[in-house]
């Protein structure tokens, strides 16, 4: 029998069992601060390991280096309690009847929300947690309840006694976790969420109104509570989402590591002329350095995007560069990138191979890839073709919005060339040539069609939706899609919202909606993610680089697998690239 205080016996314990152990998920939980002390109280570490995780304890420290190695340490992240939040941070001046506040927690915890955030890290704020969580994000919080007629909110009784109740959201994560409309809590404050901000939606509340849960409105694992749940005996489910939302968080982190995840289009060089800060987190754009690495993504197709001119526009007019054409127009944008890489080029390499794309990975680089959107960048002429071949193009959109002197596009066209026009098929002939993927995003059906009759090797279609759950002209049909994949092509889910809804606000539901009808109709091999980012792309749940981590975790948590998740990250459009590139004369 081990005895008790038999050192060699636990250690021995431990060692029978470490081959076969799997590593938990790791969950940092912020100390509290006082008397030059940080501490925390034993619920809650003792209830993550309950739950199935590993505590690790974050002392108040604003050092940023050390909050972004913490972070890179830890899969899930719990905002303890303790005393008030100093008001100004909310830009207000203080009540008479605020209490003692904690000036060393204020900064370093509202730091580490907002860059968790960032992360997509799941987060459980409790108490002071959840005050935390709205500050960080733009709400309110309410220095002083207690002149809130109905209910005393610092209980006397023990903290493991409920003393009142709350409602339920039924819709919410709370009553997914509980299946009831109400829950006996504790009470031991007097401050509370005023308003959740624009992030957060009140999910909550106590009988007297006070706000006592809330959670995100964009698809992330972020929920606060106001009671403690540490201290009741049935806190601990909360504990046990929290460590499974981190299990989630650090098993798609653990993919992203082994698979090579591309967005074949965004067009974010349309911001270039807003002196855009791509080695920063730019609010101006949606992809950048920080956010790919923020969202685990490795590469990205950039496109010179051309807008079509109407018949009584000159083209120059609608750009807002000084530039001579369209061709002069894309070597610019081309230019910009590559002076963005050379500036970072301990960080980022331009790729023109799928090798590229895999040898970046495992230099720790981020790839980009170049690209055109709409063919009016060869002004009619095709050695204009061979040039941006030269320049390490892997595909040109045929159009776009308007027909062009190559086909007929599916928005705004008065059927110009009846499909693909004669020049249109020498394009088509030409790019198959030179290796460039010929891209059918934008052009109209019988374009589409005569593409495909055209062209002897697979077409991508870059960023197109379904049109059997969004009818729009942009989208594809089913017939569509099954002649594309007939021919070995491949079609990349976009996170348009109107190519994703007629009506409403589309979330990353509803680009897993889209892209699951396109694998049933076509196939696991002819499908992957184009997202337009900087082109109008993004809904809530993926709204930028930082979030497309949460596209590896909706496809983990519909059991597929590592190989059909790495075919839409990115494989099938490489397979055909490739294919491409290996033809080309």
């Amino acid at each position: 029998m081990k005895h008790p205080f038999d050192l060699q016996a636990h250690l021995d314990e431990i060692y029978a069992c470490y081959p076969e152990a799997s590593r938990q998920p790791v969950i940092g939980i912020t100390g509290n601060y006082d008397d030059l002390t940080s501490k925390l109280g034993q619920g809650y570490y003792k209830s993550v390991v309950a739950a199935g995780g590993v505590p690790l304890i974050i002392p108040p420290i604003a050092d940023k280096d050390t909050i972004i190695n913490t972070l890179s340490r830890i899969d899930g992240l719990l905002l303890s309690g303790g005393a008030d939040h100093n008001p100004l941070w909310a830009g207000e001046d203080p009540s008479p009847k605020l209490g003692g506040i904690n000036a060393e927690r204020d900064l370093p915890e509202l730091l580490i929300t907002r860059l968790a955030y960032n992360r997509q890290m799941p987060i459980l704020g409790i108490c002071r947690g959840i005050q935390t969580m709205a500050l960080a994000f733009g709400g309110k919080v309410r220095q002083d309840i207690s002149d809130i007629a109905g209910m005393k909110h610092s209980q006397d009784a023990d903290r493991s006694e409920p003393t009142h109740r709350v409602t339920l959201e039924r819709n919410s994560i709370l009553h997914q976790i509980y299946q009831k409309e109400q829950l006996a809590v504790n009470s031991f404050h007097h401050q509370a969420v005023e308003e959740s901000g624009s992030k957060f939606r009140i999910v909550a509340r106590a009988a007297d109104g006070i706000v006592e849960a809330m959670e995100s409105t964009e698809y992330k694992s972020m929920l606060g509570v106001q009671w403690h749940p540490e201290c009741l005996e049935d806190g601990l489910p909360l504990f046990q989402w929290l460590v499974r939302e981190a299990q989630s968080y650090r098993q798609a982190h653990l993919l992203h590591d082994r698979v090579l995840t591309l967005d074949t289009h965004c067009d974010t060089p349309m911001f270039f002329p807003q002196g855009i800060h791509f080695d920063q987190r730019d609010s101006k754009i949606l992809v950048d350095l920080q956010k790919m690495t923020e969202g685990r993504q490795d590469a990205t197709i950039m496109v010179a995007y051309l807008p079509q001119p109407k018949a009584d526009e000159s083209f120059t007019s609608k750009v807002a560069f000084d530039v001579k054409g369209p061709r002069d127009y894309a070597d610019l944008i081309f230019n910009k990138i590559e002076e963005i890489v050379d500036q970072n080029r301990q960080y980022i390499s331009i790729a023109r191979t799928t090798n590229d794309l895999w040898i970046n990975k495992h230099r720790g680089l981020k790839s980009i890839m170049l690209g055109i959107e709409n063919g009016l960048a060869i002004e009619g002429k095709l050695e204009n073709l061979q040039h941006f071949a030269d320049r390490g193009i892997v595909y040109m959109t045929l159009c776009h919005n308007g027909d062009n002197d190559i086909c007929d596009s599916a928005s705004r066209s008065v059927n110009t060339q009846g499909g693909v026009s004669a020049f249109g098929e020498q394009v088509i002939r030409e790019m198959n040539r030179l290796g460039i993927l010929v891209d059918m995003s934008h052009a109209g059906e019988k374009s589409f069609y005569d593409a495909l009759d055209i062209s002897t090797q697979p077409i991508v279609c870059s960023h197109s939706s379904s049109r059997a759950l969004c009818d729009h002209p942009r989208n594809l049909t089913d017939d569509q899609m099954r002649a594309l994949a007939a021919k070995g092509g491949v079609a990349q889910t976009t996170i348009y919202n109107g190519f994703l809804r007629t009506d409403g606000m589309a979330t990353i539901l509803d680009v897993i909606a889209h892209l699951e009808h396109a694998i049933q109709v076509m196939g696991i091999d002819h499908v992957g993610l184009g997202t337009d980012f900087d082109g109008d792309g993004g809904v809530p749940g993926l709204a930028d680089s930082s979030e497309l981590i949460n596209f590896t975790r909706q496809l983990l948590a519909r059991r597929y697998s590592e190989q059909d998740i790495q075919k839409i990250w990115g494989g099938n459009f490489m397979r055909v690239m490739a294919i491409a590139q290996d033809k080309k004369q």
